[in-house]
């Protein structure tokens, strides 16, 4: 009887204990829930900080664009362009002058720029170095100055040569070649590497200077070829000069001190150009004419090419050399406007517009460059220590934020 009563006991309390309606979960299963848990939290957590960093570096791209456009640096390269710029076209004036009055000696008259550069910076050169130094300088450094000095000088005779035998309008456009064989040369032996903006503010300042050839066209600027295939070849000659000298400029300024650079271009040009003058410029002393106003004339035309001279270097270490003929684009527009008195000239509607173009290029080739701009070059290693620290080098730049202090 007791033991009939321990069965129904045992069965109550077997049936008053819940069942569990959900199959047991094994717990490697357990495991793996979880581990699935935290990857896709931990996934989520990488998306956003992916999407964060994806956000800033468009952020910073943004901020990039108008890096250079924002200094001070850039605003004082612009206007030390423009003043390089009116003193070419100076210089084009004055020579434009000597000729209506009878003398025109283009290596004779360049030869003064030569003989003040020489005076000047190895002055100052060799009271930096002392004689003995300077003279180690031209036993060991002379063959780069003279080939510099060489480009220079030819660059500068050939031009006179293409305007004197084609047409105004056609070396006008070799002007778009100089820029072209820059490009070109920076590429593959200095390895630049340009922006697609700076591609683009090249293209931009060129239409521009096409705008200003049309326009000289339209008012009649144009004067016939005595000679256009010849005048063509010795324009596009002296524009292909014109850019290896500028390059070639652009590397040792940003490697040497200034006055080394400049005065031995002085020196060395002194002596090419001294030699040339007496031998292609003999006859025309003949049937020149020399007076007072010649003599003022020359001295204008010296001294405009010395601050061209003077400046230049400024610029190539603060930018480039594409950059410094896109600059003189310009020059155009500033010779309209000393036309406008000195040969009264008169406006064409073109002219303005042109000059916008240009200005436009020269603020869209530096819109994707960084803070110190094209101060810093690829030849001279990644903080620039194989370049020299002085005005306008992207060395100094780095050092104290402004490459002109």
């Amino acid at each position: 009887m007791s033991e009939l009563h321990e069965i129904e006991k045992t069965a109550v309390v077997t049936e008053s204990q819940p069942q569990s309606t959900l199959p047991e979960v094994p717990l490697e299963e357990k495991s793996q829930q979880v581990h699935t848990v935290t990857n896709s939290t931990e996934s989520s957590d990488h998306g956003q900080e992916q999407q964060d960093q994806e956000q800033g570096q468009q952020q910073g791209r943004f901020a990039r664009l108008f890096a250079y456009v924002k200094t001070r640096d850039f605003w004082i390269l612009l206007v030390l362009g423009q003043i390089i710029a009116l003193a070419d076209i100076s210089s084009s004036t004055f020579s434009s002058l000597l000729s209506d009055a009878g003398t025109s000696i283009p290596a004779f008259q360049t030869l003064f720029n030569y003989i003040l550069l020489n005076l000047v910076y190895t002055s100052i050169t060799i009271y930096k170095y002392g004689f003995k130094k300077w003279l180690r300088l031209l036993y060991k450094d002379c063959w780069r100055y003279f080939i510099l000095s060489f480009l220079d000088v030819e660059g500068n005779y050939f031009m006179v040569l293409a305007y004197r035998y084609t047409s105004l309008l056609s070396a006008e456009l070799f002007s778009f070649w100089t820029i072209i064989c820059i490009v070109i040369i920076s590429v593959i032996f200095l390895r630049v590497r340009y922006h697609i903006t700076q591609y683009i503010g090249v293209f931009i300042a060129c239409v521009g200077l096409g705008l200003l050839i049309y326009s000289d066209y339209l008012r009649g600027a144009n004067y016939p070829a005595a000679d256009q295939l010849k005048g063509d070849l010795f324009a596009l000659l002296a524009s292909t000069i014109y850019a290896f000298s500028n390059l070639f400029e652009e590397y040792m300024v940003s490697k040497r001190p200034m006055y080394e650079v400049i005065g031995q271009m002085g020196f060395w040009g002194m002596i090419i150009n001294g030699v040339q003058c007496g031998i292609f410029d003999r006859n025309s002393f003949k049937g020149s004419t020399w007076d007072g106003q010649v003599g003022g004339y020359i001295a204008g035309y010296t001294i405009v090419l010395f601050i061209f001279y003077t400046l230049a270097p400024i610029l190539l270490r603060m930018s480039s050399a594409t950059f410094f003929n896109i600059s003189l684009l310009t020059m155009n527009f500033w010779g309209l406007l000393i036309g406008l008195k000195v040969f009264h000239y008169y406006v064409q509607f073109l002219y303005p517009i042109a000059f916008v173009l240009i200005v436009i290029g020269l603020f869209i080739y530096f819109v994707a460059e960084g803070q110190y701009g094209e101060a810093v070059k690829p030849w001279l290693g990644k903080d620039q220590e194989l370049g020299i620290d002085g005005v306008g080098t992207g060395r100094r730049a780095q050092h104290t934020g402004h490459a002109i202090v």
